[in-house]
């Protein structure tokens, strides 16, 4: 499957030196796994987007009674990679942006697919993506991402972080996120560091 790059991708960040964008895309071991290796991202942390810091743990949102998705925050330096380009991965690669509140064997709101903007043109941006991917029906199926404004971003707890890189040979790690790796390696291999 080819995901086009966006057609609307202007710089949105103006000087700055990092932005961040968080995403939610099914387990977090996964996304991270994919951004960490993108030209231009300095840090991908995971944590949970959506809900309030009491239920910001990771037994918590497992347990699919708070409203908070696992999520990953991206902070990325605009003059090397661009939101757009970002997007691209998300959707291309990242995960499934079709499944509603899954991603595969994963189930619940937790595992919904969601952009959590931090600014309007942010928002702006993935919108017009979205709507980009829609018509030109790229997956089709109709992508059921939400942008959802960002009230607060919590970090996982530390063995969440870094949790691919840290278990290659973790099974869900072997059969569920470096699949989505080699497909960032074989569909954007211009992208990564």
């Amino acid at each position: 499957m080819t995901i086009p790059p966006p057609a609307f991708d202007p710089p949105i960040d103006g000087d700055a030196t990092s932005a961040t964008i968080v995403l939610a895309g099914g387990c977090f071991w996964c996304v991270e796994a994919v951004f960490q290796r993108l030209r231009g991202v300095l840090g991908v942390r995971s944590g949970y987007a959506g809900g309030t810091r009491e239920t910001a743990t990771y037994e918590a949102v497992c347990g699919g009674a708070t409203n908070h998705a696992e999520a990953v925050e991206v902070r990325y330096d605009p003059a090397r990679v661009s939101l757009g380009r970002l997007l691209q991965v998300f959707f291309g690669v990242a995960h499934d942006p079709t499944e509603l509140d899954r991603q595969g064997h994963d189930r619940g709101r937790q595992y919904r697919s969601a952009i959590f903007y931090a600014s309007e043109p942010q928002r702006e941006v993935a919108a017009a993506y979205i709507t980009q991917l829609t018509d030109a029906g790229v997956f089709g199926l109709p992508i059921v991402t939400t942008l959802e404004p960002l009230a607060a971003f919590f970090e996982a707890e530390p063995y969440h972080q870094d949790y691919a890189s840290r278990n290659p040979g973790q099974p869900y790690i072997l059969f569920t996120a470096l699949p989505k790796v080699d497909k960032l390696k074989e569909r954007f291999g211009d992208l990564l560091k």
